[in-house]
């Protein structure tokens, strides 16, 4: 089956989006002078920047030699202590594998270690840490030695800082970095030596979207992405969209086989008891058999919720259904965006639910008895919530843009996320088009076969140890 397509030609040029969280800067709206705190900001930005494009010119350290671009960026792919593969230490950054409220990055970060831990037991594991992993990290049942949590005690500054300290005084052979960034200290030739690198880049949304994000963590998220560019010897992509993105966006210079495309795996919804799925309906207000189109995902202006919201309204006055509804689960991200005045203003109070942050055992209730899943992102480095509604069987109707058509392949209506007529006309046929729903359902089905976490594992192993990856 043909990709389904509504609305205009995709844009080129015109999408992205989330990226790991800024936890190591303060929020600019907390400080008493914000437009100080942004300028500052923004001197500090073009400092860095300026050191990170010009790297080459950093004074040498005491007994050290300066090392070229090149060199020291793409030239580490054989080093002597992994010419056997076997015994070496790999540290990995799991600061965001931890948490009571996960998102995909984080999400991300738990299955990729998990996966790592799986398949190399060869090698042994340093596992950075802000806190104990709680008892449902997924470590593998077969290892029961080789992996060393490590626990960095440090509130603020806990990479650039604590972490930095912590490889400085122990330093692996090689790091992974899967949900954040590098330690400035990489900027230093001698730490580029000493430690062989390889940090995974969800997406550059605040590049294409910059209003999308606020200015203290645009900046950082575009600081933290030229240190992983500029000193890291391999850059993991989540989709070829994000890799065309980093390469377009900050790759003067750059090696084509520096950007590698390791696709996750998809996210599975949790197992849910048929009572738990009552409570979790009951407590939305859907115990009556309502049928809802739903969007899981934070409410922030990059979801593009407030054409989602202009397209229902148009859905609702055309279909005739009044008991349908549209269930928006997630919390209030920054943006300031008040969708419910845009609901009331609508005249859809009765056919909007504003579900708040959902656990993972009631998002999977209302991923399995949704009606559809709908996806208006501007931008999504990979796009899991994809995924996780085609893994129960609930079609899906998404944006033509960023990473999603990649993701969604052969097996989701693709529209406009900028044309809220497109976006009203595919939740009609989502809705409505019985024949095109099951067709829709068994293409999902197929697709989730293409994503494995062993498989993206793999590719991460490989970068670590520094073999090249064949085109």
């Amino acid at each position: 089956m043909g990709r389904i397509r509504l609305g205009h030609a995709q844009r080129a040029d015109s999408e992205p989006a989330g990226a790991p969280d800024a936890a190591d800067v303060g929020r600019s709206d907390r400080r008493p002078d914000r437009e100080a705190v942004e300028r500052a900001l923004g001197c500090f930005h073009q400092h860095i920047a300026g050191l990170l494009r010009g790297m080459v010119y950093l004074p040498p350290l005491r007994n050290s030699a300066t090392i070229s671009p090149r060199r020291c960026a793409a030239g580490r792919l054989g080093r002597a202590r992994f010419r056997d593969n076997r015994g070496v230490w790999i540290g990995i950054d799991a600061s965001r594998a931890t948490g009571a409220r996960l998102t995909g990055t984080e999400r991300y970060s738990r299955e990729i270690i998990a996966a790592l831990l799986s398949i190399a037991p060869q090698h042994r594991f340093r596992l950075y840490l802000r806190e104990a992993l709680d008892r449902d990290f997924p470590l593998p049942h077969r290892r029961s030695d080789g992996i060393q949590p490590v626990i960095i005690s440090r509130r603020r500054l806990w990479t650039h800082l604590g972490l930095a300290r912590e490889l400085a005084a122990r330093p692996p052979d090689a790091l992974f970095v899967p949900a954040h960034v590098l330690p400035l200290s990489f900027i230093l030739p001698a730490a580029r030596r000493r430690i062989r690198t390889v940090v995974t880049v969800h997406d550059v949304g605040y590049r294409r979207f910059p209003d999308a994000h606020p200015p203290a963590q645009r900046w950082y998220l575009d600081l933290g992405t030229r240190l992983s560019v500029r000193c890291a010897d391999i850059v993991i992509a989540d989709s070829e969209a994000t890799r065309r993105d980093v390469i377009h966006f900050y790759g003067g210079g750059l090696a084509d086989d520096r950007v590698v495309v390791a696709h996750p795996g998809p996210l599975l919804p949790a197992t849910v008891r048929e009572d738990q799925a009552r409570r979790a309906l009951a407590k939305f207000g859907l115990d009556g058999g309502q049928p809802y189109v739903l969007h899981v995902g934070t409410l922030q202006p990059r979801k593009n919720l407030r054409r989602l919201i202009q397209a229902w309204a148009r859905f609702v006055t055309r279909s005739g259904s009044p008991e349908m509804r549209l269930v928006l689960a997630g919390g209030r991200g920054w943006g300031g965006e008040d969708l419910r005045a845009e609901v009331e203003a609508a005249g859809l109070r009765a056919s909007v639910v504003f579900a708040g942050y959902v656990s993972e055992v009631e998002k999977a209730a209302l991923l399995r008895h949704a009606r559809a899943y709908v996806f208006p992102s501007l931008h999504e480095g990979f796009g899991f919530p994809v995924l996780e509604a085609q893994a129960v069987g609930v079609p899906v109707a998404c944006s033509n843009t960023s990473s999603l058509p990649e993701v969604a392949g052969e097996a989701a209506l693709l529209f406009d996320p900028f044309d809220v007529e497109a976006i009203a006309r595919a939740l009609e046929t989502l809705v409505g088009d019985e024949a095109m729903r099951a067709r829709l359902i068994e293409a999902g089905r197929r697709n989730l076969v293409r994503f494995s976490w062993d498989a993206c594992a793999r590719v991460v192993l490989e970068s670590l140890e520094g073999s090249k990856r064949k085109a």
